[in-house]
């Protein structure tokens, strides 16, 4: 009785799939992505956020997000805070443009309720089309890079150096040797498509870094006081939003806002396009079955997500790895759903989790990103330069802003002189407005600091 209505529920028998294969198909997914707990609080702690709560909101985020899609849009995708604007919240927001993270947590639920909004209304799909791809190209690859700096920067396996501003750590030192050792080890297990492969890799590095020495008498990886733990509310992160910055440095922050749009835009719909591609569910004029289910799922999760303490939510491609397995509905996101209440138990053991054990698989995440430039034509200059730029300035100046609004004035100024000035959106002008006015005002903040 219970299995028909299942089946029913989840049209189990029309989408061609059993229970049991939906629960395999589930728990692959949930390996391939459980590695956003460990990576999610390591990074949004740079923001100066307490590393525990923010532990807590990502499985809490994650189990309700993924529920939300597995009943509402009936489709086997993991959701979770998205990497990649986790990085651009607290490097980038809280760190060098020193936005309070607080107030960091009130713009990622604002650009939620728009994006709920554009989901509701056919805004979403207008806008989408309007920024050209090289821009949106170049910001993916320059999220792409400036992710895997950081893990090379937080392992210790960049330092700075006078002559040259970086350079690699000492070899002798076993962090530095350790994140080398997991820079190629990591990718092989990923290119044979080993299952879970990120997890696995950041749990082997972690036991390899108990036996390591690090620089002050300890092991790199501290030893865990208990293995189970009751679940800690976020209580340092949660319901902590200050709207008021952002009412009275709304130009400063603009660009960012436009950002986490973007990449609420594009991150889940490249996403649910891929994944959804690899099912064979997409119908012949390329619709995405159930999108707009997906979207709503997507927008209330950025919604809630900074009221829990984390960053915007996305459907992550690692569902892929489920759909492989044979999942098709929307049980296969409950299974995935049930992984990471476990993993609200497992706390102790991801809190010992040190950088170095993480920073392979940011390279992994930095290198999926990057492979968005095969789809620029780089022999023309017109549509390759705006992209390159984006991405070689954000890496060298270590700010997307700056990234962003020279590959946009770039994309608009070729335009102008090979006279297809008419081509250009009007959301790119209203861009290249909103990147001058950011520049006008930080010069006079940063005059007023200076």
């Amino acid at each position: 009785m219970f299995y028909v209505r299942l089946d029913r529920f989840f049209n189990l028998t029309a989408s061609g799939t059993t229970a049991g294969r939906e629960v395999i198909a589930g728990l692959t997914t949930f390996a391939a992505m459980v590695y956003c707990v460990a990576v999610n609080p390591m990074i949004m702690a740079e923001a100066g956020m307490d590393r525990a709560s923010v532990l807590s909101a990502t499985c809490l985020i994650a189990i309700f997000s993924t529920t939300l899609m597995g009943l509402l849009a009936n489709l086997p995708l993991g959701v979770a805070p998205a990497m990649g604007s986790n990085v651009v919240f607290a490097i980038i927001l809280v760190k060098q443009m020193g936005v309070p993270w607080q107030a960091a947590l009130a713009l990622v639920c604002l650009t939620g309720l728009i994006f709920m909004v554009m989901s509701l209304t056919r805004i979403r799909e207008r806008i989408a089309q309007e920024i050209p791809d090289t821009l949106r190209i170049g910001i993916q690859v320059a999220v792409g890079l400036v992710i895997m700096f950081i893990g090379m920067r937080n392992s210790g396996f960049v330092v700075p150096s006078p002559s040259t501003f970086v350079s690699m750590g000492p070899i002798t030192n076993p962090k530095v040797l350790m994140t080398l050792a997991g820079f190629i080890l990591t990718p092989v297990l990923v290119a044979k498509r080993v299952p879970g492969a990120l997890i696995i890799s950041i749990i082997t590095l972690t036991f390899v870094g108990l036996f390591l020495p690090d620089s002050k008498g300890g092991s790199i990886t501290p030893w865990p006081t208990h293995i189970f733990a009751l679940p800690r509310m976020p209580h340092e992160t949660a319901f902590q939003l200050e709207p008021l910055y952002l009412v009275h440095h709304i130009f400063y922050v603009l660009p960012m806002l436009f950002f986490f749009l973007c990449t609420e835009l594009f991150g889940t719909l490249a996403n649910l396009l891929g994944v959804v591609t690899a099912t064979g569910m997409v119908s012949e004029n390329g619709r995405i079955p159930r999108a707009r289910e997906a979207f709503i799922t997507d927008a209330a999760g950025s919604i809630l997500a900074p009221m829990l303490g984390t960053s915007i939510v996305t459907v992550y491609s690692e569902s892929i790895t489920g759909v492989h397995a044979g999942g098709r509905t929307g049980l296969t996101a409950l299974v995935i759903a049930g992984g990471f209440v476990t993993a609200l138990f497992l706390w102790p053991l991801f809190m010992i989790i040190p950088p170095q054990a993480t920073a392979p698989s940011l390279l992994m995440v930095g290198m999926m990103m990057f492979q968005g430039v095969r789809h620029l034509d780089l022999s023309d200059l017109k549509e390759s330069a705006p992209a390159a730029l984006t991405f070689i300035i954000a890496l060298l100046t270590g700010n997307l802003i700056n990234g962003m609004a020279i590959g946009t004035f770039s994309y608009a100024t070729m335009a102008l002189a090979t006279g297809r000035g008419r081509a250009v959106s009007p959301v790119v002008w209203g861009l290249c407005v909103i990147f001058i006015m950011f520049f006008a005002v930080s010069a006079h903040m940063h005059g007023h600091h200076g």
